[in-house]
């Protein structure tokens, strides 16, 4: 991780962030989605159920500590996706990689696995990224994957996607812990001295289709090579560091002072 306010003129090493053997270009963007799913998978499949129920009143990762475990690995994914992009120094480099990112997340999304999907998507869509100047047609291509997760609508794409899955799937467990939270805090526990069963039905409802996935296992192979190059996403750099970056290779002001030149002209 990196913290230091001049971090981005240092070199790698400095960084703190390792330099792994070979590149993200060097597998098939479906191998890749595959191992993204194999170690999304070994830790949804270790959530209990009562500690997803417990964080949405609670939020207490000691009670919750393989929803914690799979929080931070989302976390932790998300961040790696954005640090090897931005610390692309061409332009066309991280065009390309940006691609790369869109077509794994195209293999994840036909492996139902909505988790490493929403951790790329929300990488790609940061603010340090997407201030950045792209190819029409990379943007129109990354717009077109975020009409799966728009939250305008109460994520009514996601939501009716999601409904129609067949398992093997890995949730979004954001969305499920929103919804808990929501349904937790907008019920009373017992009404006139009574269980209020309203309330615990509505919980049952968003927990069983999580229990539903659970039940359904992935066969894939595991890649070691892959998996190594991922190096469990914990070399990436800390959000100060990407926006130090993203800001090196455009500048703020750039936009007014091309509007200035273009007045005098």
């Amino acid at each position: 991780m990196l913290n230091h306010a001049n971090s981005a003129s240092k070199p790698l090493a400095a960084r703190g962030v390792a330099a792994r053997p070979g590149t993200l270009h060097d597998f098939h963007s479906l191998e890749i989605a595959e191992q993204l799913t194999l170690l999304d998978a070994e830790l949804f499949y270790k959530i209990e159920i009562p500690e997803v129920l417990l964080w949405a009143k609670e939020q207490n990762e000691e009670k919750s500590p393989n929803l914690t475990q799979f929080t931070e690995h989302f976390n932790n994914m998300s961040y790696w996706v954005r640090s090897i992009i931005m610390l692309q120094e061409k332009a066309q480099d991280r065009e390309r990689l940006l691609l790369k990112f869109i077509k794994i997340m195209k293999h994840l999304r036909k492996l139902n696995n909505f988790n490493s999907y929403l951790a790329i998507l929300s990488a790609l869509d940061s603010a340090p990224i997407r201030r950045l100047e792209w190819q029409k047609q990379t943007s129109e291509g990354l717009a077109e994957y975020c009409t799966l997760i728009d939250s305008s609508s109460s994520f009514r794409a996601y939501r009716a996607a999601l409904a129609e899955v067949e398992p093997p799937c890995i949730p979004y467990l954001g969305l499920i812990l929103q919804d808990l939270t929501f349904v937790h805090l907008g019920n009373p526990d017992h009404i006139d001295g009574k269980v209020n069963f309203s309330k615990r039905w509505q919980q049952f409802n968003i927990l069983d289709s999580m229990r539903r996935f659970q039940q359904v296992h992935y066969e894939i192979r595991r890649n070691d090579e892959i998996i190594s190059f991922f190096n469990d996403f914990s070399d990436h750099l800390a959000e100060e560091a990407l926006w130090e970056l993203s800001l090196k290779i455009k500048p703020r002001n750039i936009t007014r002072r091309k509007t200035e030149r273009d007045e005098k002209t």
